[in-house]
């Protein structure tokens, strides 16, 4: 397969024959290959496309991955880029971008360019206006349909889309709209005013962007035109547009229910910094929670050595400190994970977090009954001792109802703090339960076999 096969010419730097299998891959194949490579393979890749490819390409990418393939570009790249993009594109772009970043490519545009921008960008956010592309075909009212074929044919290249046309005054005010298919089959001699649809559908600038877009899905239309207080003309929302709009309301509304509402950009931000960042950075997020780790452990060796005593007696407690620790730390991980997978589709809402809370700790403590139970029969048949048997079973019970507790606590905290929990709460969860697990087993082997110590 050719995305295959990008793949593997990129890993290996092969560029001559990449740009050769480049040149022969569509633009969907080179998409799927593209995504599965690292940052700099994705650089590499990019630069060896044809400039209309390119854009192709980069206008498919989400505005996490454009920021990220930009900043790998010289500044001269980046603007040639930018400038390529229709102007609706160019200004959702622009708007994810820090503000002096988005200033010193605006005023690197071409002055066309710059002008389209900032018209856009004149716009309220969330709106029509703010979205809609600039790049359109009107016909003049009094045309005939031959007349409006040849404007077709010489701005097919520099449109958006050439399938729904609009016809207007010269002042700019929309007074009909036709498709493509309807003029190719008019009359040649036809007057426009005897083949548009009169009193099109249109919506004001002002108009909110998601309104719109239903709008666009409702009607089955593939645009709709945008028309300022006046009715003149500025603009068209295209569908692709609209799609792209309700994905995003859509996933908008559903963290906002979950009471996410920042979740999904600032977690989209988070997952590209640790899985694309440089090294420091990646260290900047990880490294304090493992250092958190490191000094949890140092205080774990600390509780042995307290009760070292205890294990000098009965040498037979130090062989079920691993398991306590261990069927701690799984139920924490499979309930952080939970959680988080929760979260994400929808199933936990941070609003009713305290009732699947304590549905998890119920869950946590029937698991520990089960395994405390079968774990201290055994530990009391292997070692000969019922009593550490006992402290084995119910050390389990407590250790593993508290990681179910920790496992959904940690990251809810963690998410209300607005800290990374991806990275901080396997750490904060394993430090705590360590500690705490030791704890509680030495405290029930000392209740139960405190005559023997």
């Amino acid at each position: 397969m050719l995305q295959e096969l990008i793949t593997t010419q990129a890993r290996t730097r092969d560029l001559d024959d990449l740009k050769t299998t480049l040149a022969e891959a569509g633009s969907k194949e080179t998409l799927q290959a593209f995504h599965a490579l690292p940052t700099a393979e994705q650089a590499i890749v990019f630069r060896l496309l044809s400039k209309e490819k390119a854009l192709a390409v980069f206008e498919q990418l989400d505005t996490v991955q454009q920021q990220r393939l930009l900043r790998s570009f010289a500044d001269d790249g980046a603007v040639e880029l930018v400038d390529a993009l229709a102007p609706d594109r160019r200004v959702r772009l622009l708007d994810e971008l820090p503000a002096t970043v988005a200033r010193r490519l605006i005023d690197a545009l071409s002055p066309a360019e710059r002008a389209a921008t900032h018209v856009l960008m004149g716009y309220e956010p969330q709106t029509a206006g703010r979205i809609m592309t600039t790049e359109y075909v009107t016909l003049p009212t009094g045309w005939t349909a031959a007349q409006a074929l040849d404007r077709v044919r010489t701005q097919a290249r520099e449109v958006e889309t050439i399938y729904t046309l609009y016809v207007t005054t010269p002042s700019r005010r929309l007074r009909g709209v036709l498709s493509l298919r309807d003029l190719l089959v008019a009359d040649p001699a036809a007057r426009l005013e005897d083949v548009m649809a009169r009193g099109p559908v249109s919506v004001s600038t002002g108009e909110d962007q998601e309104a719109v877009a239903r709008l666009l899905q409702e009607l089955d239309l593939l645009a709709v035109p945008v028309v300022d207080s006046e009715n003149r003309m500025v603009g068209i929302v295209t569908v692709d547009d609209a799609l792209d709009i309700l994905e995003e309301e859509a996933s908008e509304d559903f963290y906002q229910q979950a009471g996410l509402t920042d979740l999904t950009g600032s977690e989209a931000s988070r997952s590209d910094v640790l899985v694309n960042g440089s090294l420091w950075r990646i260290w900047k997020v990880r490294l304090p929670f493992l250092l958190i780790t490191v000094v949890a452990g140092m205080l774990s060796g600390l509780v042995i050595e307290g009760f070292e005593d205890a294990l000098e007696s009965i040498v037979a407690v130090a062989v079920f400190i691993p398991l306590i620790m261990d069927m701690g730390g799984n139920v924490g991980t499979q309930s952080s994970t939970v959680f988080a997978r929760g979260v994400v589709v929808g199933h936990i809402r941070l609003q009713t977090f305290f009732r699947h809370f304590l549905k998890e700790v119920g869950v946590g403590l029937s698991l520990g009954l089960v395994v405390g139970v079968l774990s201290g029969t055994i530990a009391a048949l292997w070692q000969g001792m019922p009593m550490l048997g006992v402290a084995v079973g119910l050390a389990l019970v407590v250790a593993m109802t508290l990681a179910a507790l920790l496992g959904f606590l940690v990251p809810y905290v963690l998410i209300r703090l607005d800290i990374d929990q991806a990275a901080g709460a396997a750490p904060i969860i394993t430090s705590i339960k360590d500690i705490a697990g030791l704890l509680i087993y030495f405290a029930f082997v000392t209740m139960f076999l405190g005559h023997l110590l």
